[in-house]
C-alpha cells in the first residue's frame, strides 16, 4: 500500500505549443544549478514536443485548438541535452521555485517509489554493506529502472553520467542509531541537507512485530532526531498511510496524532458504555516485544511475533500491525518535531500511474494484484467483499504530485507545524468493488491469460461472498472441481488423501489471504482530503479520477502480460 516516488520524467509527444515566448531547444538541467521538477496532473499539465509543464494552481488554457495546450503557470522544459529555457507564466504554488537549488535525504528510494533525479542533489540512504555496495543498488535498482526510459532515451549514452551526477548514495540504516551513516557522511548530511523525505517502511499486513516496530515506528524517530543536527533543514516530510486511520467508521479527516491516542478509545468513548482501557505508550510496546522475545524460542519466534503484532494492533483499534506500527511512527514525528515544520502525506491504497512514466508503470505486486492475477489464472473465481463497499486507490503519480504541492506550500515559510494531507478517493469518486469485479470479467474475457497449452484461460464472473462461512465452502466447490478430487473417492485412498491435502492447502491460503484483507475489503471509512487548505488537491481528484474504473482496468492489462 505505501510507497513513495519523487518520481518524475518527461513526457516526448507530438503535437505544437503556441504563445510560447523565448523557447530553445536545451538541455534538462543546466550546470547553473537549477532545479525542476515535472509534475503532470491530467488535465492541469501537458506534454508536447517534448516541452512539459510543472502544475500550478491556474489552469486557464492558453491555446485550446487541437494540439496540446500549454497552461498558465507552467514550467517548459526543452530535452534534448543542450540548455534549459524556462517560463514562468504564474507561481502558483510555487513548486519549482521551491525546489530550485534544494537539497534532499530520501530513504525507501529502493522500494516501490522514491525515484528522482529533478532536484539539485538527492542523498539516497540505502542499506549496504559498504559504498560499493550501496552504489551497484543505486544503479540496479533505481537508475535502471524501467521508470526512467525517456530520461534515458533523452540523455542516451550519457544517461548513467547525469543520474549518479543528481543521486549520492549514502551507507545507512534508519534501524540504527544516527542512520547508522559514518561520521563523514553525517556531517555531510547535516550541513547541506534542506528537506528530509522519509519513506522507508515494511508494507506487509501481519510482518512480525518487532520487524514493524523497528521500521515503521523506530525509523521515523531516529530521522527526527536526526534532522535536529541539520543545519538547513526546512521541512520533514513522512509518508505515511490513510489507513492510520485504523477502524474509524464514516468521513475520516486529515487529523494528526497526538502521543498515546488509540482508535479503541475514540470508539469507547462514542458508545454507550464506559470501558476503562489503557493508554498507548510507544515505550510500552517496544518493552512488550523485548520481554516477549525472552521468553520465545527460535522456532516459534516468527510466527509469535507475527501473532503479537496483530493482536496489539487489534487491542488499540487497527485492523493490522502494517498501520499500527504507521500510526505510532506519526506520534513519535509529532512529539518531537520542536520547531521543524512536518509534513505527513497519508495515501490510500497505491497503484498503477495515472500518466507518468507512462499509463499502468507499477514495480512489484501492490494489494490488489494477488486477487486479480489468481482470478486471471482461473485460481480464484470468488472473494470476500462486501459488493457494495469502497476499494480507495489512487495513481502514484497523484501521490507524487500532492506530494510536491504540499512540500511547495509548507516547505517555504517554516511554519512549525505538523500538516496532514490525505490522498485518496473514497470520498470524491469511489470504486465500488461491484464496478471492480465487472471491470476485471471484462477485461480477462477480452485479454484472457493462456494456459500452458496455448489455450485462453475464460474466467467466469468473480463471485463476491458477505460470509468467510459462504466463501470457505465456495473454495472447497472449486479446489474439487480444479482437482478432481470427487473422481478419485471411491479409488486408491492415498491418492484421495493427496488431493485432498492439495485442496485444503489451497483453501487454507485463500482464506488467510481473506482474513488479512477483511478490515480492507469490508471497510467502513471514507477518506476525507478537503479541508480549506486541501480544495485544490480535492479538485484534482475530481478532474482525474473520473476516469478511475477505466484506468484500473487498463492498467493490469498492461501489466500482467508479463506475469
Amino acid at each position: 500500500m505505501e510507497a513513495f516516488s519523487l518520481s518524475s520524467s518527461i513526457s516526448i509527444a507530438s503535437g505544437r505549443v503556441t504563445k510560447v515566448s523565448n523557447y530553445k531547444h536545451g538541455r534538462l538541467f543546466s550546470a547553473n544549478k537549477k532545479s525542476v521538477v515535472y509534475c503532470q496532473s491530467g488535465n492541469h499539465a501537458i506534454k508536447s514536443s517534448g516541452i512539459s509543464s510543472v502544475l500550478t494552481e491556474t489552469s486557464a488554457l492558453i491555446s485550446a485548438d487541437h494540439g496540446p495546450a500549454l497552461m498558465e503557470g507552467s514550467l517548459v522544459l526543452s530535452p534534448n541535452g543542450k540548455d534549459l529555457d524556462v517560463e514562468m507564466h504564474d507561481e502558483g504554488l510555487g513548486i519549482v521555485k521551491y525546489l530550485r537549488g534544494k537539497t534532499f535525504l530520501l530513504t525507501g528510494a529502493t522500494g516501490f517509489l522514491g525515484k528522482a533525479p529533478d532536484v539539485l542533489k538527492i542523498f539516497v540512504l540505502i542499506k549496504a554493506k559498504n559504498k560499493e555496495a550501496a552504489s551497484e543498488r543505486l544503479k540496479n535498482e533505481i537508475i535502471h529502472a524501467e521508470l526512467f526510459t525517456r530520461l534515458k532515451q533523452i540523455h542516451g549514452k550519457s544517461y548513467q553520467a547525469f543520474m549518479l551526477s543528481k543521486l549520492i548514495p549514502v551507507v545507512g540504516n534508519v534501524c540504527e542509531t544516527n542512520l547508522g551513516v559514518d561520521e563523514d557522511a553525517a556531517e555531510l548530511l547535516t550541513e547541506e541537507i534542506d528537506v528530509i523525505i522519509n519513506s522507508a517502511a515494511n508494507t506487509t499486513f501481519d510482518e512480525r512485530y518487532d520487524t514493524a516496530l523497528a521500521i515503521n515506528t523506530g525509523g521515523p524517530t531516529r530521522l527526527m532526531s536526526f534532522s535536529k543536527k541539520c543545519k538547513k533543514l526546512k521541512l520533514f516530510l513522512q509518508v505515511s498511510t490513510a489507513y492510520v486511520n485504523g477502524q474509524r467508521q464514516g468521513r475520516i479527516m486529515e487529523k494528526p496524532f497526538s502521543m498515546g491516542e488509540s482508535i479503541a478509545a475514540e470508539t469507547v468513548v462514542c458508545g454507550n458504555h464506559q470501558v476503562s482501557l489503557p493508554k498507548l505508550s510507544v515505550e510500552d510496546e517496544i518493552k512488550v516485544v523485548l520481554e516477549s522475545k525472552k521468553t520465545l524460542e527460535d522456532d516459534s519466534l516468527l510466527q509469535k511475533m507475527k501473532e503479537l503484532g496483530m493482536q496489539r494492533a487489534n487491542k488499540f483499534g487497527w485492523q493490522d500491525t502494517y498501520v499500527f506500527t504507521k500510526a505510532m511512527g506519526e506520534m513519535m514525528i509529532d512529539s518531537l518535531r520542536g520547531e521543524i515544520p512536518v509534513v505527513v502525506i497519508r495515501p490510500s491504497v497505491i497503484e498503477s500511474t495515472y500518466k507518468e512514466p507512462f499509463p499502468g508503470w507499477m514495480e512489484g505486486n501492490r494489494m490488489m494484484d494477488p486477487i486479480i492475477l489468481h482470478y486471471g489464472k482461473g485460481q480464484l473465481t470468488g472473494f470476500l467483499v462486501d459488493p457494495n463497499g469502497v476499494l480507495d486507490v489512487v495513481p502514484a503519480d497523484m501521490v507524487v504530485n500532492a506530494t510536491f504541492a504540499a512540500m511547495a506550500k509548507h516547505g517555504a515559510g517554516g511554519k512549525p507545524e505538523c500538516s496532514i494531507y490525505q490522498v485518496a478517493s473514497s470520498v470524491v469518486n469511489p470504486l465500488v468493488f461491484r464496478d471492480l469485479a465487472e471491470l476485471l470479467y471484462q477485461h480477462f474475457s477480452s485479454s484472457p491469460f493462456m494456459d500452458p497449452t496455448g489455450s485462453p484461460v475464460r474466467v467466469p464472473k468473480m463471485k463476491l461472498f458477505s460470509s468467510m462461512e459462504d466463501f470457505s465452502s465456495h473454495l472447497w466447490r472449486h479446489a474439487i472441481k480444479q482437482t478432481g478430487l470427487g473422481a478419485f473417492t471411491n479409488l486408491d485412498g492415498k491418492l484421495s488423501h493427496k488431493l485432498e491435502s492439495i485442496c485444503r492447502k489451497s483453501v487454507e491460503q485463500a482464506k488467510y489471504l481473506a482474513k488479512i484483507y477483511e478490515s480492507y475489503t469490508f471497510y467502513g471509512g471514507r477518506i476525507e482530503e478537503a479541508r480549506d487548505e486541501g480544495k485544490r488537491s480535492k479538485q484534482l481528484m475530481q478532474l482525474q479520477l473520473s476516469k478511475m474504473l477505466l484506468l484500473i482496468s487498463a492498467a493490469y492489462c498492461k501489466r500482467i502480460i508479463f506475469f
